[in-house]
């Protein structure tokens, strides 16, 4: 076997070890054989829409793979999908999504690739924004486009047959998701393309439309789907996901509110360790001595370090440790000044007169401090006794809470959330 050969067989292995499916296997291997011949690098394509402003941990999932093949000397491209995000897509989706404007996906977009390059290396990367191409397409290109494709084609995908067999509203437009993300690959000239394992109906759409443009078919990598805090498909839809730009106290909470049952696929998908430091943190897992929470909170700990250092992932776990683990205030509590006041009540009922303003209903100050996003919120919050001050629980949502400037109260919200409370001056 020559050299080209050996690297070839090494660097397929490399991103086999990362990814849930190649399609085709072989094509790969050839693409980066031939690559190595001609002493050019792969184009490597990620695309995702600007739905929200949030890029998620999961999204890092395939980004890993693409610094896999940023290392191994390959070219990523990143698509921001300002024209698809429009659309949203419908892979996994039992209900058609309320449509963005542009003005919604251009606020939406403005730090996506700075918060990709968390994991991606932005020196070995090109971004591009689809309206690169879509903004000047006619109705005449589009009509073309869409004639690549068949109503069968768009049938064989599972969400589409789904919706359809359900009566579930399937409109027109969702059906030009799949030929939308494809031209994008003819546009850019995708080698491979990587996305997650319910992308694969479009990735392969991608091949077919680079064989009717008469160019070579782009390879598919796939990854698994890292679940949410719920359980589900992390997703900013369904908000159970960690945002790649929450402080690291909020990631490591985030990561250890999730499921005990998934803390081996975080494992797998969510740090930065080795593969023998993986196979460690498992067998830690699964011996039986070890608790859980003890692997989560490193977890926890590689998650916030890969988003924020060392030193702050370090400062996290041990605040979270002192206010969740030892029910211990925070280190550094903020202090609000409270505004919304009632005038005190004496015991007979009547109103204070010398001491006017000095108490804050419970509700009130909830909403004011940002913990709750409605007195129903709020009364909620207190009815589950979730609601502490000065570290004494809340039996009522009628509490007045007396304050004054000089004095703060602290108000807790849940395990986590502390703020003094003082009378405005």
């Amino acid at each position: 076997m020559d050299r080209i050969e050996q690297e070839a067989e090494r660097q397929v292995a490399v991103i086999a070890a990362r990814a849930d499916r190649i399609v085709p296997e072989g094509a790969l291997r050839e693409k980066i054989r031939s690559a190595l011949a001609d002493g050019r690098p792969l184009r490597v394509k990620y695309g995702i829409d600007p739905t929200t402003p949030d890029v998620h941990i999961g999204h890092l999932v395939p980004c890993r793979v693409i610094r896999a093949f940023q290392d191994l000397g390959h070219t990523a491209v990143i698509i921001i999908g300002d024209y698809t995000a429009r659309i949203g897509d419908p892979s996994g989706r039992n209900a058609e999504r309320p449509p963005l404007s542009e003005a919604d996906v251009e606020r939406n977009m403005e730090r996506y690739a700075e918060q990709l390059f968390r994991v991606v290396d932005p020196d070995h990367a090109e971004v591009h924004r689809q309206s690169a191409w879509f903004g000047s397409m006619g109705l005449d290109q589009m009509l073309r486009l869409a004639a690549r494709f068949s109503v069968a084609q768009m049938m064989a995908h599972e969400t589409f047959r789904a919706r359809l067999d359900s009566g579930n509203r399937l409109s027109v437009h969702e059906l030009l998701y799949p030929a939308l993300q494809a031209y994008d690959s003819v546009q850019i000239g995708a080698d491979v393309e990587i996305g997650g394992s319910d992308q694969l109906f479009n990735c392969l759409c991608g091949r077919d439309l680079q064989r009717s443009h008469g160019v070579d078919a782009q390879v598919v990598v796939t990854v698994a789907l890292m679940r949410g805090t719920d359980g589900r498909k992390m997703s900013k839809s369904f908000a159970n996901h960690i945002p790649v730009d929450l402080p690291a106290p909020d990631v490591v909470g985030r990561t250890m509110s999730m499921p005990d049952d998934q803390l081996d696929e975080l494992i797998a998908m969510a740090t930065d360790w080795d593969s023998a430091h993986q196979a460690d943190a498992a067998a830690r897992l699964h011996s039986g001595h070890t608790n859980p929470r003890d692997v989560k909170l490193d977890i926890a700990r590689s998650i916030a370090g890969q988003l924020h250092g060392a030193a702050a992932a370090a400062a996290a776990v041990d605040e979270f440790e002192r206010v969740v683990s030892r029910r211990e205030r925070p280190a550094d509590i903020a202090r609000h000044e409270v505004r919304t006041l009632v005038a005190a009540a004496s015991n007979d009922g009547e109103h204070d007169g010398a001491n006017p303003g000095a108490h804050a209903l419970i509700v009130d100050l909830l909403v004011e401090c940002g913990f709750a996003s409605s007195k129903g919120d709020a009364r909620r919050l207190v009815e589950q006794r979730g609601v502490r001050v000065d570290g004494v629980v809340v039996e009522s949502i009628d509490e007045r809470v007396a304050l004054e400037r000089d004095r703060p109260r602290v108000l807790q919200a849940g395990k986590r959330r502390f703020v003094e409370v003082v009378r405005s001056a």
